[in-house]
């Protein structure tokens, strides 16, 4: 994940020559940063991503997904907090309810069927997991719009000054965790906490691995900086709700795939939680609008003729 955000940095200073050469203006120079202020956001993004590639192997990809959605709540409390931006009353009705869609979606898990590799306890761990991580995830968030705002950070740099923290330190935690035991948690023969040697020997017998290892640093890229694009041109709560859309696809994919049972209190939690996300976003002001001008021509050329100045009344006619 790190080394796809790393990559930005490379195509970002190819850009900045290029740019040198054509004269380019979207390449502006940058005002002077300090690039550990992108350490943190990296040290959120790493742990909160643990937690939840954690989490995903005790729940169901559609349920990991729609409990992701919280993360806007956190947002939108880090961003009065910290950033000081108030929200309004469509907001908080928003955030309100995006807490009932996932409260509805929990009751579904709780009362779905759990097989021998999901059990009940392990579901209600996952969830719990995937919402503790989505406050981590928020703070990552308001911290990389405060940083991108105050310094005009190119949205490649930021990814990119992020992946590299978030490769280095990675790296240098493989050579712990490969003597540390795990037990049952662990997944490679040795049973140690994460075994890198193991992990190269299979991308070397296996090239399908390789090719999904390569999909997924593209992918990873080209992600991170659409939504740090996002989140400098408009709001780090907009990219969380662009963001949430990605719900009707793995949600879709996972039900026609046989990978999971359908349950309908989980269309009424996504229901909910988009609901939510729309208020936030303010999505029912354009509708409003629309409503408010569609009133007929009659009813306008009756409210024209009642406030019509010339109009003689029928006291004075009198």
């Amino acid at each position: 994940m790190f080394l796809g955000e790393f990559s930005c940095l490379a195509a970002f200073y190819l850009l900045r020559c290029r740019a040198a050469r054509y004269s380019d203006a979207s390449m502006d120079p940058q005002q002077p940063f300090n690039p550990l202020l992108f350490l943190a956001p990296a040290l959120c993004d790493m742990t909160g991503t643990s937690i939840m590639y954690v989490a995903l192997n005790m729940t169901s990809a559609s349920s990991f997904q729609m409990l992701r959605g919280a993360v806007i709540i956190f947002t939108g409390l880090f961003s009065v907090a910290f950033l000081g931006r108030r929200l309004v009353l469509s907001q908080w009705l928003g955030i309100l309810a995006t807490i009932a869609g996932l409260v509805v979606v929990g009751l579904a898990d709780l009362l779905s069927k759990h097989d021998d590799q999901h059990k009940l306890s392990e579901v209600i761990t996952g969830d719990l997991l995937i919402i503790m991580a989505q406050i981590i995830v928020s703070i990552q968030m308001v911290l990389e719009e405060k940083f991108v705002y105050k310094h005009n950070v190119h949205p490649l740099r930021a990814v990119g000054t992020e992946g590299l923290f978030g490769f280095v330190i990675l790296s240098l935690l493989l050579v712990p965790m490969y003597y540390i035991p795990a037990g049952s948690f662990s997944g490679n023969p040795r049973g140690m906490l994460e075994d890198a040697l193991d992990a190269f020997c299979q991308v070397g017998r296996q090239p399908l691995i390789a090719l999904a290892l390569l999909g997924n640093i593209s992918s990873i890229a080209f992600f991170n900086f659409a939504g740090i694009s996002v989140t400098k041109e408009m709001s780090a709560t907009t990219r969380m709700v662009l963001d949430s859309l990605r719900t009707v696809v793995i949600w879709a994919v996972s039900l026609a795939l046989g990978w999971e049972a359908f349950h309908p209190l989980q269309i009424l939690g996504f229901l909910i939680l988009l609901m939510g996300t729309a208020l936030y976003n303010g999505l029912h002001r354009p509708l409003l609008a629309r409503l408010s001008r569609s009133q007929s021509p009659a009813e306008e050329g009756e409210r024209e003729r009642l406030l019509d100045p010339s109009r003689t009344l029928i006291n004075d006619a009198s």
